[in-house]
């Protein structure tokens, strides 16, 4: 048992607690669950997948919003602070109810040892069943058959896209990740699963439990038309939807799979088109291909692996011409920098680069190296991501773009030195 009297106490605490900060298995953190006898009575969507699972998250949350129901929704990571990663009716929870289920927590642990993420597992949970929310949205945050997220039980489970990241935890191929994945599909359950092209292993494992599999393409699907679009699940159909606020074609994608969980909770959470349509137009996701007001043009984007900096490419294309590219730009160490420095080398003309002070971070002066190595020439290093900004800011005139991605942790000091105007 520990006192602590601030969220920031708790969270330094939490850090050191245990051996390390990443320890996949589902023993300890349920045995927590089991004393707080933490089993929530309302409808819970479980979310998976490499990249494109938060901004399904996101839907979720405001088409249940706007349908009316209580949400509670749980993301990882954060970008500024840690209350985002708690969100109940689209607000970050507030410290005294981040730190009352904190105290829940150690109150029940004994001598049981969590990591930074279990803990925070763990108190989401709580929060959203101390206020008593009507659907709880869990976004899994590595992988999902060991992760913390997979002690509780789904009444619907859905992974997003499949694609290589985490390689040295998960597997270093499509079809072992497929498999850690579709670990949090239940059996009975529905199970969808919106990658175009599903991993063999992922199908055979919902076959072997008996999951309600249900797949993009072939139980559901859409189809767009100009500024609309139509979505369908099986003989069901919705007409004459607005297209996603959140910017990028892959948006419709994760739209769609949105959708299909409405589908399969139906019965439990009847929403109307109404609150469909309103929840796809107020969705917001801050640092998901974030296009910010003004000039010059600056996009956000926490984009860090191949899949995503590809849909990133992507959707720069789509954007107004612009006369001169910056990438202010930076990667944690155990990333694939050169894979995604090969798929956005074209969208840039100039790149300022800086190093991430943190245990996985390193030096501008690598990131500068590995550039050079790929053939970039017009590439500076600065001292900290927010020089870069600040160089990027004063270089950049009215009909120029600035992009700002690689890491969480990159679109995050980039919106501290914005906010306090560094």
């Amino acid at each position: 048992m520990t006192t602590k009297k601030t969220l920031d106490d708790w969270l330094r605490w939490q850090e050191s607690l245990h051996l390390s900060a990443i320890d996949m298995g589902l023993d300890r953190v349920s045995r927590v669950r089991d004393a707080m006898n933490l089993k929530p009575a309302c409808p819970v969507i479980m979310v998976a997948g490499t990249n494109g699972k938060g901004s399904t998250c996101a839907m979720l949350s405001s088409i249940f919003h706007a349908a009316g129901f209580k949400v509670g929704a749980y993301t990882s990571p954060h970008i500024l602070h840690y209350n985002e990663r708690i969100a109940i009716d689209l607000k970050p929870a507030s410290d005294a109810r981040i730190i009352a289920s904190f105290e829940a927590i150690d109150a029940a642990r004994g001598d049981t040892t969590l990591t930074y993420f279990e803990f925070g597992t763990l108190a989401a949970v709580h929060s959203f069943v101390a206020e008593k929310v009507d659907v709880i949205i869990l976004e899994v945050g590595l992988g999902g058959r060991l992760d913390a997220v997979n002690i509780f039980e789904p009444d619907v489970s859905i992974v997003v896209s499949v694609d290589l990241d985490h390689q040295a935890i998960l597997g270093d191929n499509r079809e072992d990740i497929g498999f850690e994945k579709a670990g949090i599909y239940r059996a009975g359950k529905p199970a969808i699963c919106v990658d175009p092209e599903p991993p063999r292993r992922l199908l055979d494992h919902a076959a072997a439990i008996g999951a309600d599999l249900r797949l993009y393409g072939r139980d559901f699907g859409f189809t767009r038309m100009d500024n609309q679009w139509s979505f369908r699940h099986g003989e069901h159909a919705r007409h004459a939807l607005p297209i996603p606020a959140l910017r990028g074609g892959y948006q419709m994608v994760n739209a769609c799979g949105a959708l299909a969980v409405l589908e399969a909770i139906k019965d439990k959470l009847p929403v109307g088109i109404g609150a469909v349509k309103q929840g796809l137009v107020e969705v917001e996701w801050p640092g998901r291909f974030q296009v910010l007001p003004g000039r010059p043009a600056v996009v956000l984007d926490v984009g860090h692996n191949p899949h995503a900096v590809k849909a990133m490419a992507a959707a720069l294309k789509q954007l107004p011409y612009a006369e001169n590219r910056y990438a202010v730009f930076s990667m944690l160490a155990d990333k694939d920098m050169a894979a995604v420095i090969e798929l956005a080398r074209g969208e840039f003309d100039h790149w300022l680069v800086a190093g991430l002070d943190m245990p996985r971070g390193q030096s501008g002066a690598a990131i500068a190296a590995a550039l050079a190595q790929a053939g970039i020439a017009d590439v500076k290093a600065y001292d900290t991501v927010a020089d870069a900004w600040k160089a990027a800011l004063s270089q950049a005139g009215d009909n120029d773009r600035i992009v700002v991605f690689g890491s969480f942790h990159t679109v995050a000091e980039v919106e501290a030195a914005r906010r306090h105007r560094v």
